[in-house]
Formats: structure tokens, C-alpha cells, sequence
């Protein structure tokens, strides 16, 4: 059977207004560096590898996977991208998917949208940095370093961001912080083990294929197109298998639903593609896969659109 995938991210009403808009300051405040690192750290190498990777994180997010008990995980993606492109650059793609989820597909509520970009931007990067970084520094290049490193970054992240949820959750008076804490954490600790499997199956194949690419300081080889091209491409075909997304609620959600506040949860102000469902087709399959196609296409040319302006704009100073 077929399914659309299920809607991920934080929605208006979880969270107070004050929260949010804290969050919405920092989120403004850390892209911004962002955006200012990236335009004097931005090789050539890392430009149109900005747009294919956010297409494919945004692709990737789409496929939801069964985790237990009734639950999904999604991939985050923040660990792969801070390992592919260093920090500030992975904060923009993440930002870049994470915002097209909410304004055109209402994936996440829009006044929610600092705290869905804090939470899978800020720390996701944040916290994968660190942890790939430091266990690269204990491994000393050996290459076990890339696959643990990888492995456990991305497990990290995933965990540390659901904490973080679950202590807005409370700060908001949504759900106590006894109840949110572990309920968040625990089903995280889960999905994480799928982001983390997710996450070294890319860096394997990249060691096998394209090793370069895991070493972003390396000059930019030849051939570099068809690399971006079959990315792309790649991307595309995870939009099309989105129907066989899993059903079930996602980690959020189901500890929303368990808990008791999934009725805190606000409709969009506005409906553009609602749960990645095409509208005005039949075929809920299509539909979803449209959808994905456009989100896909959409991500990559807005990724890649900012790397290049902020790369001409450091070549023109």
C-alpha cells in the first residue's frame, strides 16, 4: 500500500508565542552568521553541492521509516551535511529545506519555523560538528574515523534535537518536562539508530566513490558535473519511492498523541501542497510524488541559487 508521507516538523500551537519567537531571533541571528561565514569559507566545490545535497535531504526527509510500536523516523540529515560542506554551509541547507517544508508544502507552522530551524539547523549542525570533529581528532585520519564519527554525529543529533523540543514542550507549558524529556528521548535514541545507519551508508558509498568529497579542503577534481548531475538525479528518484513512506506518525507526533497534546496543534494559516499532496490530482500516489518532484527541484534551485550569490558577491569584494 501507498502512503503519503506524514508531516514532520513542529506545528503552530506546541509551542508558546514567547518561545517561539525566541527561537525565531536565534535562528535569524545563526543564519545570518551563516550566510556571512559561508560567503568567505565557499569554494568552488561546495556550491552546487549546497543544492544537491538540501534536494536530497528534503527527498530523504519525505520517505519516512517504521521504527517501533506504531512510530517513524525521517532522516534529519544535519550530520551529513555538516561532514560534506562544515558547519555554516550545512545550516544553510538546512534551513533551505526546513523553510520550503513549511511555506509551501505546511510542513511545520510558520510562527514554529525558528524553532524547527533552531532545533534541526542550529543544533543538528552544532552538535554533529562537535562530535565528527572530535572523534576525528581521536581517530588521527584513520578512516574508521569518518564511518563512527558519521555514525554517532548523526545519532547525536537526532537525540540532542528531540531534547530540545521536549524542553520548549515544557518551557511552553505544553507538556511537563518529566514527561516530555524521556518520552522525546526515548523514541529518538530509536530513530536516531536510523539516521545514524543512513548516514554511514552515504559516507561508504562516497569513501568508495568519490572520497574527495569527505574532504572538503581537498581542490575540486575533474568531473565534478556528473557527480552533481547523478546527485541530483538521485535525489528525484528518492521523491518518486515517496509514496512507500511509512503511515505512522513520526516521533513528534506519536509522544504528542501519547501524551495527551496532539490538540494543541493549529491548521495552517494557508494550504499551497498540505502533506505533500499535489492537489487537483486523483491519484494520491501521483499526487505525493508530484509533490516531491516540485519540493525537490524547488530545494536545489533556492540552495543553489544562495551558495552562488554569496560566492559571486565574495568574488566581486
Amino acid at each position: 500500500m501507498l502512503y503519503a508521507p506524514q508531516p514532520m516538523h513542529i506545528p503552530d500551537g506546541f509551542l508558546s508565542t514567547l518561545v517561539s519567537i525566541v527561537l525565531w531571533v536565534l535562528s535569524a541571528v545563526s543564519v545570518a552568521y551563516a550566510l556571512r561565514r559561508v560567503s568567505q569559507d565557499l569554494g568552488e566545490r561546495q556550491v552546487p553541492l549546497m543544492g544537491v545535497l538540501a534536494a536530497a535531504i528534503f527527498a530523504g526527509q519525505m520517505l519516512n521509516f517504521t521504527v517501533a510500536g506504531g512510530t517513524s523516523g525521517h532522516l534529519m540529515g544535519a550530520a551529513l551535511a555538516t561532514i560534506l560542506l562544515g558547519p555554516w554551509a550545512a545550516l544553510i541547507v538546512m534551513t533551505t529545506v526546513v523553510g520550503i517544508q513549511a511555506v509551501i508544502f505546511q510542513d511545520g507552522g510558520l510562527l514554529a519555523l525558528g524553532a524547527n530551524i533552531f532545533n534541526m539547523g542550529v543544533i543538528g549542525v552544532a552538535v554533529s560538528h562537535f562530535v565528527y570533529t572530535s572523534i576525528q581528532k581521536l581517530a588521527r585520519s584513520a578512516k574508521w574515523g569518518i564511518f563512527v564519527g558519521g555514525f554517532v554525529a548523526a545519532w547525536m543529533s537526532i537525540v540532542v534535537s528531540a531534547l530540545a523540543v521536549a524542553l520548549q514542550l515544557a518551557l511552553s507549558g505544553t507538556s511537563p518536562a518529566n514527561i516530555a524529556v524521556p518520552a522525546m528521548g526515548g523514541i529518538h535514541m530509536l530513530i536516531g539508530l536510523g539516521e545514524g545507519l543512513i548516514t554511514l551508508g552515504a559516507l561508504a558509498f562516497l569513501y568508495a566513490a568519490r572520497r574527495d568529497l569527505l574532504h572538503s579542503g581537498e581542490a575540486a577534481p575533474k568531473g565534478n558535473v556528473a557527480v552533481w548531475v547523478g546527485g541530483l538525479v538521485f535525489a528525484l528518484l528518492l521523491a518518486v519511492l515517496s509514496p512507500l513512506a511509512s503511515a505512522h506518525p513520526d516521533g513528534l507526533e506519536w509522544v504528542a498523541e501519547q501524551k495527551g497534546f496532539l490538540d494543541a496543534a493549529q491548521e495552517p494559516l494557508y494550504h499551497i501542497i498540505p502533506d505533500y499532496v499535489f492537489p487537483g490530482i486523483s491519484n494520491e500516489a501521483l499526487a505525493t510524488i508530484v509533490a516531491g518532484l516540485l519540493g525537490t527541484l524547488m530545494v536545489f534551485g533556492v540552495a543553489l541559487g544562495v551558495a552562488y550569490l554569496r560566492r559571486e558577491r565574495t568574488a566581486g569584494r
